[in-house]
């Protein structure tokens, strides 16, 4: 799968460059949701029985191109690419994929105050964080809460400052989130009765380390389902030789292909 003649909007380019993020509409068909909503929530529970109530990452399921083939789909979404194309390059990889969900009547991890990137190179953009929203962003349901501009700093915001200016992106179910992963941001408190769902992945520069080793632990047959679009975003065209055979082999045959930056 390709960009499919999809172009990111000038329009929400523009807002991205002066906000750090902006509200992508409609990055997912509404059975696609459907489908995803239930089986995050299948992976949700299965993490909270293999690891318990209390640990850190709850209701944040990491590495979800590995529980289900609609999760890995989602690594070769036209209209991601698009924007990751326009705001990195057409050469960037996953640096993590992961959902952050906010449970019903509580939060997660997400609720600090904090920015997805430790780095701070004025000018210059290393990640990109994306969200697809499975649910509506509501104030009471615990949407994210973005300071404009901050990205541009290098300095953290006082408490004060983001309880004064920031403000809360509300996608609708199937839209998408993209943002600088340097604004700072917080996740609300989910004051209703049902979970509010979404999918996360961090994006980088091709010649930056990845969270997990993805090309080493996706198994064959996710790999053989994936596209040529698919494959590079999972880091296989950066794949490091481990030996001299493999440094040696062909052009052809190279696991780190030529072009990539």
């Amino acid at each position: 799968m390709t960009n499919a003649g999809i172009v990111a909007s000038a329009e929400r380019l523009d807002e991205y460059s002066r906000n750090g993020f902006v509200v992508i509409p409609g990055m997912l068909p509404a059975d696609e949701v459907s489908v995803l909503r239930d089986s995050l929530q299948r992976c949700v529970d299965e993490d909270l029985a293999r690891w318990g109530e209390n640990y850190a990452d709850r209701w944040m399921v990491h590495n979800l191109m590995l529980r289900g083939r609609e999760f890995e789909r989602i690594l070769e979404n036209p209209t991601m690419h698009a924007y990751l194309s326009a705001i990195l390059d057409d050469k960037c990889i996953v640096y993590a994929y992961t959902s952050s969900s906010m449970p019903p009547n509580g939060s997660n991890y997400s609720r600090r105050v904090h920015v997805d990137c430790p780095r701070f190179i004025p000018g210059y953009t290393t990640n990109v964080g994306v969200v697809f929203a499975l649910d509506d962003f509501l104030p009471e349901n615990g949407a994210t809460y973005f300071l404009p501009g901050s990205y541009q700093s290098p300095e953290r915001p006082t408490e004060a400052e983001f309880s004064d200016r920031a403000v809360q992106a509300l996608p609708r179910a199937g839209d998408g989130i993209i943002f600088n992963a340097r604004t700072w941001h917080s996740g609300g408190t989910n004051t209703t009765s049902r979970a509010r769902h979404a999918l996360t992945i961090n994006v980088c520069r091709s010649y930056m380390r990845q969270r997990f080793d993805y090309p080493r632990m996706t198994p064959a047959d996710t790999f053989g389902r994936l596209g040529a679009v698919g494959r590079r975003f999972l880091g296989f065209n950066v794949r490091m030789p481990a030996s001299l055979d493999e440094y040696y082999l062909p052009e052809s045959e190279r696991l780190y292909k030529a072009g990539q930056g």
